[in-house]
């Protein structure tokens, strides 16, 4: 397992853009897939966006398609969720997760894939 520390969560209006960054701990990332995931108050824990660490191969849920983008910031060594034209329905807790996927060319989507998580930043969006 890695460790990984979220960063960027805030309190905007609909309409605005937020900027997450994911920073893991530990060498090797070339053979992982990065996500992130998010929950809301009262409901399961849904899947948003994945990335190989090379970037190569990514995967988002439909709901976020279009708005938000995952990659890494090579200089910050960081795996990024930029989030823009945000909506009410946005707003949750949003947790990094890793797993180590060797040179398989799928990104999971499911959050029992991923065995390293955050601790998580909340993204509140009001309207």
């Amino acid at each position: 397992q890695v460790q990984l520390v979220e960063s960027g969560g805030g309190l905007v209006q609909a309409g605005d853009s937020l900027r997450l960054s994911c920073v893991p701990s530990g060498r090797g990332f070339s053979m992982y897939t990065m996500a992130w995931f998010r929950q809301a108050p009262g409901k399961e824990r849904e899947f948003v966006a994945a990335s190989r660490w090379s970037g190569d191969y990514k995967n988002y849920a439909d709901s976020v398609k279009g708005r938000f983008t995952i990659a890494r910031d090579n200089a910050k060594n960081t795996m990024d969720l930029q989030m823009s034209s945000l909506k009410p329905e946005d707003t949750a807790v949003y947790y990094c997760a890793a797993r180590r996927s060797g040179f398989s060319t799928i990104v999971r989507s499911t959050a029992r894939d991923y065995d390293s998580w955050g601790q998580g930043t909340q993204v509140t969006v009001s309207s």
